[in-house]
């Protein structure tokens, strides 16, 4: 009886320290904006797509298999480094017509919930925040890589491609010659704090 009592003790005990090594392998990763991405899509006119950019973006993501509640992903981006290659295009798309970037200066996408989707790939439910509006949208993520940085650390990414409608989110300027639909493509690479 006392030899079975010490295996089971044995199998708890085991099944914890596996318990605490996966869960030490999670590790979070501070976004890192020189190789990091977010793309828009729009229709032009009906007959073609434009496509722009954000060039400042932040954050921290944790995306491990396993235990996928425990992930988690904050991104924001800074409105008013939004880049379309043209200048007076880009004071345009800054002003009140669109991201009214200097009363909303950030877009921020928040995690709530991350469900696994199989191997290296997940569900994140979260709240984006856009134009002062707030949604919760599902969308498909992929974790793309992890292994050793330039620099000796260990660096990790993901990506996630989606769509929202812009009025949602209170953005109904040129609604027509301008699509509603905004696709969304989104390259994320972080370095681990």
């Amino acid at each position: 009886m006392m030899r079975r009592g010490i295996f089971v003790l044995t199998v708890v005990v085991l099944g914890l320290v596996g318990w605490f090594a996966a869960a030490a392998k999670a590790e979070t990763f501070k976004i890192d904006d020189t190789h990091s991405s977010v793309v828009f899509r729009i229709k032009h006119m009906n007959v073609s797509y434009f496509y722009g950019r954000f060039n400042k973006i932040e954050g921290r993501f944790t995306l491990e298999d396993g235990d996928a509640a425990g992930n988690s992903i904050e991104i924001e981006v800074d409105a008013s480094s939004v880049d379309s290659k043209n200048e007076g295009r880009d004071r345009h798309l800054k002003s009140p017509d669109f991201f009214n970037a200097k009363q909303f200066k950030t877009i921020t996408f928040k995690s709530t919930a991350i469900k696994s989707a199989g191997e290296g790939k997940f569900e994140v439910t979260g709240d984006l925040t856009l134009h002062g509006v707030t949604k919760s949208v599902t969308v498909p993520v992929e974790r793309v890589g992890k292994g050793p940085g330039r620099e000796g650390g260990t660096i990790a990414g993901f990506e996630a491609v989606f769509t929202v409608k812009r009025s949602e989110f209170g953005m109904e300027f040129m609604n027509g010659p301008l699509g509603d639909e905004v696709r969304l493509m989104v390259g994320i690479e972080g370095a681990a704090e």
